[in-house]
Formats: C-alpha cells, structure tokens, sequence
C-alpha cells in the first residue's frame, strides 16, 4: 500500500493534523499493522517538501500543532492514482513458488513444504472467516480479499504438488 497516497487521499477529504491522520489511517487500512507516528510525520515532512501539502501551525496550550491541507498537485497526484488500475500480478515469481523450486533444487523436500504452507493458509483462512462473521463491514470486505488470495494459492499449491516430479526433473536437468 502507498501510505504517501493513502494519506493525500485522506486529506483530499479535510485537512487533518497527523494524529487524526494516524487514527483513520490506522481504523481503515492499518489492520494488523498499524502505522508508526514516525512514519506519518515524515511521509507529511516529504509531501510538504515536495509542494502536496502544506502545513499551518495552530497555536494551542500545549505545543504548536501542525494541520496539513493537500495542495492542487497533491490533488492531481492522488486522483492520477486513483485512476490507474492495480497491476494485477506483476511479478509471476511468487514466494511460494521460488521457495518450491529451491527446495527440488536442493533435494529437499518440497512436498513438505507444500503441506507446511497449505496448513498455514488454512488457519489463516478459519480467522478470515471469524473476522468476516463477526466484524463490521469494512473488516468482512477485507476479510474477502484475503480469503480470496488465499483460496487462489491453496489451488496453486494443489496443482503443484501434483506436478513435483515434472518439476523437478525438470529443475534439476
């Protein structure tokens, strides 16, 4: 995910101090992972430098807080992203399958490693469904995504157990 544009995004919605910025960034995408403070002020320290936003100091009891407005190129930024699709798989070398190919590779086995990763995504996949039953709508929706991906790798590793012998022969050739 692109935290730069994810944050002008929130901003093209209203100019927000880094907290509020952290806090929403936090609720909606930040599942799991929440975004470090230090990584919000200085992703907003470089958007400013680069004229995306600009930052106002509002005096206040405590020390200067800063709000951050999206300038117009930060606007033109975020809705060129927001335009541009989702490369859909650039890269058709996955984990999964180097960690296969290394594995015949080195005469190891792989099979193994296929059941290993297939029982890992199954227990993956019993949380997503919890997360889908029980969460609001927003956690059910990413909790699709997810299930969906994994969904599609247990198929890949399905299909290639079955095919590890015309694999490795022809990985070891």
């Amino acid at each position: 995910m692109s935290v730069p544009l994810t944050l002008l995004g929130l901003l093209e919605r209203e100019p927000s101090h880094g907290y509020d910025l952290k806090r929403d960034y936090d609720a909606l995408f930040g599942r799991g992972k929440p975004l470090p403070y230090g990584q919000v002020y200085a992703t907003l320290g470089r958007l400013a430098r680069d004229g995306k936003v600009v930052a106002g100091e509002e005096p206040g009891d405590g020390p200067e807080r800063k709000r951050y407005v999206i300038t117009e190129t930060g606007a033109t930024e975020f809705e060129t992203w927001l335009q541009e699709p989702v490369a859909p798989e650039p890269n058709l070398q996955s984990v999964l399958f180097t960690k296969v190919v290394l594995a015949l590779m080195l005469g190891r086995d792989a099979e193994q490693y296929l059941d290993t990763q297939r029982a890992a995504h199954l227990r993956r996949m019993r949380e997503l469904t919890e997360l889908r039953r029980t969460g609001a709508l927003v956690d059910s929706l990413l909790a699709d995504h997810g299930l969906f991906h994994l969904e599609a790798d247990l198929r890949w590793i399905d299909l290639t157990a079955a095919r590890l012998d015309a694999l490795a022969a022809e990985v070891t050739a």
